[in-house]
């Protein structure tokens, strides 16, 4: 197909040799294009805006093949936030509080500490009416043990794929966008549970925290003069270990027992001496907990930065732990196994991503928690390979050690957590208490009416996608109009009506209407001409307006258009004949004085006198005020006396078909009184009549 502007030139060629007044009704189609052939679909690759009947390209192409029903809606399948059997609950990410998530999961899989937590009194029962909850009120939780029992709960029976632990987390009064020191949480998070559970009545819900993640180790101080020994004796809830300078986990626990020496400004004012003693101290460990959380000081300050920063260096650690030879008193077993590494992933102490690798304590197998997503790693060995491969390149690359059977190696490990292997496994699943149960049943009903009205909605989706692409494909093929009754509809309609991503507004053809409510010849460009059967079924489906049948063709704006198209040609005409007449030489007074200024812009003064004549069509009606354009042309050879003037052949402005010459009748003397008094007007020799 031409291009447009061939297509405008084409649509407008016969107002070259047709008057305004012989205007006829095949002229008027022309100019609307209503004969233009259509375009094939195949052929043409893009919409002719330019021709009407250009029905391609448009979004058609979608409707018109077979379409995959999962295109008909942009619903996901609630099926997909169900949880999987056999597997555990995600945690949503609230925006910073992946180390909340995973510190939550490795509790969780705690069983002594949870099934201690079910054990708590509950202001639950504030909600309970006779055999059920309240209905017109959610419970709310009032304690960080109530949010825990109710997270725990949910953790272990929703039917969700993963929840949400806002509440938790508002409870905590954390910052949900900024991510918090990860080791410092765990402690503070201890020391506030067991502050909380000191409280209660019951001894195994009192003491769990102690139970489970308490020891005891002392500060031992000799004195080198006299060998007196004193002890400071302190409760630990994880020891923090040195990684800086070591390699394998054993040889971080060594340095935390070494032997200090006090010497210098340093030593040590010894009591049974009465003065400051040589002496030397070291930590002892007394007693170790059921659950040894071992905190990797990965995170450091840096004296010449002012700030935190990541150690990123390997350290191995194995998956049995024998902390016998550490613990001062040899009585039972100190033989531990690992049930979870805790990871950061990224190169610095200030952001990054934290996740989990659990064990199972019931299965024995292994799970990353990320979140919201779960997954449980193949067989029953810890895999840590693909974190290591995940984290972030750091400046200081060092080669990863290779790890013997049962041991393991990371550089982006920052907890380890070891459970003492004389614990008995535990079998039975920890129950939850019937008062949870039924909120966790209450939430699970919420989820499956979730679940009911989703796929509802993504049904309708597709019921209302498949009778879209029915009604596309038998109107697209009774869109054009040929020798048939037709209509005018925007292509901007026609291509929301395509498209499936909005809903179908009604017609709106207002914007392409002229002065007289018909169609606007300059409009063309961005209307289609369809069929009137398709027209009608348009318009019943989605209503709207206008409708522009072949009544809507304007023959006021054709015919004016006509008449300034044929101005313009002769303008150009005229403009040749006065820059011939231009070359001649003036005798006498035969002659005009006219503006230099005005003399060399003529022509563009007329065109546009002329193009605001087209556009002021729309203001007027069409009916043009008889003077519009001599006055301006009048103007554009408008002279003052003061000016610079040039004396040019009184036929070169005569000869000016858009000048009425009797606009320029003016007496000598009137001549000479705009010459004296600076008047505006048109100066010519005296003597010159009509």
């Amino acid at each position: 197909m031409a291009p447009r502007l061939q297509l405008e030139k084409a649509a407008w060629r016969w107002a070259e040799t047709v008057r305004p007044e012989e205007v006829s009704q095949e002229h008027i189609e022309t100019a609307y294009r209503i004969w233009l052939e259509p375009c094939i679909r195949g052929v043409c690759r893009r919409n002719c805006k330019g021709n009407p009947n250009c029905l391609v390209g448009i979004g058609e192409h979608i409707w018109l093949g077979e379409i995959d029903e999962n295109s008909f809606h942009n619903i996901d399948d609630p099926n997909c936030e169900r949880r999987k059997k056999n597997s555990f609950v995600g945690l949503t990410n609230l925006g910073a509080t992946c180390y909340v998530n995973t510190f939550l999961q490795v509790w969780f899989l705690n069983l002594e500490l949870r099934q201690a937590l079910y054990l708590c009194p509950s202001t639950c029962s504030d909600y309970m009416m006779g055999d059920g909850i309240q209905e017109e009120k959610d419970y709310e939780p009032q304690t960080i043990c109530e949010h825990l029992q109710y997270l725990f709960a949910l953790l272990q029976n929703s039917n969700r794929r993963y929840i949400d632990p806002s509440g938790f987390v508002k409870a905590l009064g954390l910052d949900t966008g900024q991510q918090q020191d990860a080791q410092e949480f765990s402690k503070l998070f201890m020391s506030l549970l067991e502050d909380t559970l000191s409280k209660q009545k019951n001894p195994d819900v009192r003491n769990i925290v102690q139970q489970q993640f308490c020891g005891e180790y002392a500060y031992v101080t000799v004195c080198n003069q006299c060998g007196r020994e004193s002890k400071l004796l302190s409760k630990f809830y994880e020891l923090e270990l040195n990684i800086q300078g070591h390699k394998q986990l054993t040889d971080c626990i060594s340095e935390f027992l070494k032997e200090e020496k006090l010497e210098g400004d340093n030593r040590y004012f010894c009591e049974n001496c009465q003065s400051k003693q040589n002496a030397t101290r070291k930590i002892r460990l007394l007693s170790l907990p059921c659950t040894l959380n071992l905190q990797l000081m990965r995170f450091v300050f840096d004296r010449q930065t002012g700030h935190k920063k990541k150690l990123n260096t390997y350290i191995g650690f194995s998956e049995i732990l024998d902390m016998e030879p550490y613990v001062e008193h040899k009585g039972g077993s100190y033989v531990y196994e690992l049930s979870a590494v805790l990871i950061h992933r990224g190169v610095s102490a200030y952001s990054g991503h934290y996740i989990a690798h659990v064990k199972d304590p019931q299965s024995g197998e292994w799970y990353k928690f990320n979140d919201e997503d779960i997954e449980k790693m193949e067989g029953k060995k810890l895999q840590l390979g693909i974190e290591e491969d995940l984290a972030e390149p750091s400046k200081s690359q060092t080669r990863k050690p290779k790890c013997g059977k049962g041991t393991h190696c990371s550089r982006n490990a920052y907890m380890l957590v070891y459970r003492l292997q004389t614990q008995e496994k535990t079998t039975t699943t920890v129950q939850v208490p019937a008062f949870l149960q039924e909120l966790v049943d209450r939430d699970n009903c919420k989820f499956e009416e979730w679940c009911i009205e989703m796929a509802e909605m993504r049904k309708q989706s597709v019921d209302k996608g498949k009778a879209k692409h029915e009604e596309v494909k038998e109107l697209y093929q009774r869109l054009p109009a040929g020798a048939e009754p037709y209509e005018f509809v925007s292509l901007e309609w026609l291509q929301k009506w395509l498209d499936e991503s909005t809903p179908t507004k009604p017609i709106d053809n207002h914007a392409c209407l002229c002065s007289h409510d018909k169609l606007h010849p300059d409009k063309i460009s961005i209307m289609k001409r369809i069929s009137e059967y398709a027209a009608d079924i348009f318009y019943s489906r989605y209503g709207g307006g206008p409708r522009l049948t072949v009544k809507a063709l304007c023959k006021e704006c054709v015919v004016e258009r006509c008449r300034v198209l044929r101005l313009k040609s002769q303008l150009n005409e005229d403009y040749k004949t006065v820059n011939n007449l231009l070359k001649a030489t003036v005798k006498g007074s035969d002659g005009f004085w006219v503006g230099k200024s005005s003399l060399r812009s003529w022509r563009q003064l007329a065109l546009e006198q002329l193009d605001e004549q087209d556009g002021d069509v729309d203001q007027s009606n069409g009916k043009m005020n008889g003077n519009t354009l001599n006055k301006g042309s009048a103007k554009s050879l408008c002279v003052r006396a003061r000016g610079r003037q040039r004396r040019i052949p009184t036929r070169a402005i005569l000869g000016a078909s858009f000048i009425k010459p009797e606009l320029l009748k003016l007496s000598a003397g009137s001549a000479a009184h705009t010459r004296n008094s600076g008047h505006p007007g048109v100066l010519f020799a005296p003597g010159l009549s009509s």
